[in-house]
């Protein structure tokens, strides 16, 4: 099976959250390559708990919440591109990525960027805010520009029809189903949400 990759319009759109229940539904591996931030839970640790699925290491940890390239030049390092090569697994792999698709990786890299290289689909997380329409399409915008294979865009938030329809109409993308922000967030509760995902149109781009 081919990797699938989740990025987001902006950082905490809830795009860790939905991993998680992806990695869950599809018996999966995940993989976050660069984890900035360590004094709170990390994403890996969030997914792991929650998918209650195998949970590979980072390729780089650190310490400073910042973009990854700060980040990174904080602990006086460059991100090297050459690792973050997507792992060989048996079975399907969840890599999440940081940030939104434009965060910078170092001084000459975002992250589109090596999602362009990878060549894996690319599922894109949103608000269902306001102000989501224009983030949306923005991202979309660049994904397709970098010739990342796009498989849909899933919402998290509560219910938006009228917007969720304008993105998937004026975007031409799949609408891949929703998650509510869930006041109880547990495997049983995620598991349970994620009923609402299109799971069968995620597994077939696989």
């Amino acid at each position: 099976m081919k990797p699938v990759v989740i990025t987001g319009t902006d950082t905490g759109v809830g795009k860790t959250v939905f991993a998680a229940g992806l990695t869950a539904a599809l018996g999966a591996q995940y993989w976050k390559p660069v984890q900035s931030g360590l004094e709170e839970t990390t994403d890996s640790q969030i997914v792991a708990e929650l998918s209650k699925c195998p949970v590979l290491p980072e390729a780089y940890r650190l310490r400073r919440p910042a973009s990854p390239h700060l980040a990174a030049e904080d602990m006086g390092l460059e991100i090297d591109l050459g690792r973050l090569d997507l792992p060989q697994v048996d079975g399907p792999l969840v890599v999440e990525g940081a940030g939104g698709v434009m965060v910078p990786l170092n001084r000459k890299t975002f992250f589109i960027d090596l999602m362009s290289r990878w060549k894996a689909p690319v599922i894109l997380v949103a608000r269902t805010q306001l102000g989501t329409i224009n983030h949306t399409a923005l991202s979309l915008k660049a994904l397709r520009a970098a010739g990342c294979p796009l498989l849909g865009v899933a919402f998290v938030g509560t219910a938006e029809p009228d917007v969720e329809q304008t993105i998937t109409e004026m975007c031409a993308v799949r609408h891949l189903g929703r998650l509510n922000l869930l006041a109880d967030l547990t495997h049983e509760t995620l598991t349970h949400d994620f009923r609402n995902i299109d799971l069968d149109a995620i597994r077939a781009a696989l």
